[in-house]
């Protein structure tokens, strides 16, 4: 039977009706230990009551109004997470390509207020910041960018972890206004960059009066042990993105600004007419209150750090792993070839995983895991991989 649907998701052969906390439960009530978590989205884990209760509520109340009135609850959200985030102003979106999309439009405006007519936005190579069509050029993934040329301009790339090549631009290129990257890669393969590499870079748009853009949108709202994952660093951006984890699955993305980026974005310049809607308001508060009155946040440093110990522990025996490496509960276990088979390997042992950039496998577990879990998930790798390494050796 041909599907109704667009071909573009691969999907796997499975299908979840409910989920309860880092477990999901297939049609047939088979159980699989999630370490996907939606894609770094489900952080509180799945059918988190307090988030349930909250959208239900709300959905009996209203819905939708568009911007076009005054959003109580969107102003309260903002309020707390400017505050969480030492930042100024936010606006919402749907989604975290639409929360970037706003940051270049910032970017592109902030240019054009000091007279550059071209104005050009530093991004890194083997970045994910989105599928739209500003977004997919500012992306350093030329697989996601095929087909889709002629590419939105006024990009220029720099090796991730390098600031000697951003050194090297400022003397170069006067129509520089933003560096757009992220704190670690995510989608590149769970890229960290040395310590002081943020530092680095706000130092120079400091003294470049460029706008230091971070898209946090897979290690924002506590993903790797901080509230976001700049705050690793001594420096803070003049623009963050959030999505995925702000409403643990109900859709909503935000761009936060401060100080010369605060007033950039003024009436009629840009909008969204479901961003900010009273439903993701109050899904986006109900997580950050959960957040507050938890540990979650130092319990995401604790499991990772446990987890990546134990993940280090179970595999050094296999010759084939590169490296495993990671911050708070984003991990990344580099093998030295694709392996995308172990992805349905370890459905078929019901567990879910991702892999990305072609060799590495990627964790990004609920912040609620726990050391039984842990365990679990590690020694199901460990058979898996060395599964994978008997077959392809025959």
């Amino acid at each position: 039977m041909t599907s109704s649907l667009m071909t573009t998701y691969a999907s796997l052969p499975v299908a979840f009706e409910r989920g309860e906390g880092v477990w999901l439960f297939d049609e047939n009530g088979n159980k699989y230990l999630d370490a996907v978590g939606g894609i770094a989205v489900c952080s509180l884990g799945h059918a988190h009551p307090e988030i349930a209760n909250a959208i239900s509520e709300q959905s009996r109340r209203l819905i939708h109004t568009s911007n076009l009135y005054q959003i109580p609850l969107q102003q309260k959200l903002a309020d707390k997470l400017t505050t969480l985030a030492n930042m100024e102003r936010v606006f919402f979106g749907n989604s975290g390509a639409e929360a970037n999309e706003a940051a270049l439009k910032i970017a592109r405006l902030f240019g054009h207020q000091h007279n550059i007519d071209n104005p050009t936005i530093i991004v890194t190579e083997n970045s994910f910041h989105g599928r739209t069509l500003a977004t997919l050029s500012a992306t350093g993934n030329k697989k996601i960018q095929a087909g889709f040329e002629p590419l939105v301009s006024g990009f220029v790339r720099v090796p991730y972890n390098d600031i000697s090549a951003i050194e090297n631009l400022a003397n170069k290129n006067p129509n520089i206004v933003a560096i757009l990257l992220e704190p670690i890669q995510g989608e590149g393969g769970v890229n960290l960059p040395n310590k002081g590499y943020l530092d680095g870079i706000r130092k120079i748009c400091n003294e470049q009066n460029w706008l230091m853009m971070l898209d946090e949108i897979q290690t924002g709202i506590g993903r790797t042990g901080k509230w976001f994952a700049h705050m690793h660093s001594n420096s803070k951006p003049d623009v963050m993105t959030l999505a995925k984890a702000l409403g643990n699955g109900f859709p909503i993305g935000a761009c936060l600004v401060r100080d010369k980026a605060s007033n950039i974005l003024q009436p009629g310049t840009h909008g969204s007419t479901y961003g900010g809607n009273p439903l993701a308001c109050a899904a986006a508060l109900a997580v950050l209150n959960t957040f507050e009155k938890t540990d979650l946040i130092s319990d995401s440093a604790k499991q990772g750090t446990k987890l990546l110990q134990t993940l280090k522990t179970e595999l050094k025996s296999i010759a084939g792993i590169k490296d495993i490496r990671g911050l708070g509960l984003i991990i990344g276990i580099e093998l030295n070839r694709p392996c995308a088979k172990l992805v349905q390997m370890a459905l078929d042992e019901n567990l879910l995983i991702n892999v990305t950039a072609g060799n590495i496998i990627r964790l990004l577990p609920p912040l609620i895991i726990s050391d039984e879990q842990i365990i679990q998930l590690s020694t199901t790798l460990k058979k898996i991989i060395n599964a994978f390494y008997a077959k392809d050796i025959k």
